[in-house]
């Protein structure tokens, strides 16, 4: 089968949200391309985002859930991802689903002599991974006062450490302030990013 499988990880609890037209608009694109998305909406999918005691051990018996999301994620050749910046993080739904589907041995490793602190190697089969986030603050008012911890989790915490290497990042917004026309220009822009990313094989 031609084309890359491309995970599309959505986080938003409002069907009507931007992030979901960031995926839909993601998933069409990718699909027109010749590309495999596989859109795991984890409101939709009302996925459980506490790990539970003795799941993060090498050889525990993952739930079912929990164990597709490893799958999707070791497979994927590429990785999106579109949710709402909520107080300089991801909303606690995809940060549990990090907690649980990226784990030692499939997603990283630690390399070094036995008793001594590993060095992380990253085992992830993608390579370049597209973050969409919206924002209900001005750009530079956020980055003034709060700075980019968004940037800093994505790109260093948790793809570089796995070893995703090219990290495209586009924040939209204001969002509460937004036209219609600015929305749809929003759109093409993350159809772009898409079709840079990830191009037709």
């Amino acid at each position: 089968m031609n084309g890359m499988q491309v995970l599309v990880l959505l986080a938003n609890p409002r069907p009507g949200s931007f992030s979901h037209a960031l995926a839909q608009r993601t998933v069409a694109t990718l699909t027109e391309l010749g590309h495999r998305p596989v859109l795991l909406d984890l409101y939709d999918l009302g996925f459980d985002p506490i790990i539970k005691e003795g799941e993060a051990g090498r050889s525990a018996e993952l739930p079912t859930q929990v164990a597709e999301a490893v799958r999707h994620l070791t497979e994927a050749d590429g990785i999106v991802v579109a949710h709402p910046n909520w107080w300089g993080m991801p909303p606690a739904i995809l940060v549990g689903w990090i907690d649980r589907a990226i784990r030692v041995d499939s997603a990283y490793r630690f390399d070094g002599a036995e008793g001594e602190e590993g060095v992380p190697t990253g085992l992830l089969k993608a390579r370049t991974a597209v973050v969409f986030n919206t924002s209900d603050t001005n750009t530079e008012r956020e980055l003034a006062t709060f700075g980019d911890p968004l940037e800093r989790i994505w790109r260093d915490c948790i793809f570089g450490f796995c070893g995703v290497t090219d990290v495209r990042r586009r924040t939209f917004g204001v969002m509460v302030t937004s036209t219609a026309d600015d929305r749809d220009r929003w759109l093409d822009e993350a159809e772009a990013m898409i079709r840079e990313a990830y191009p037709a094989g």
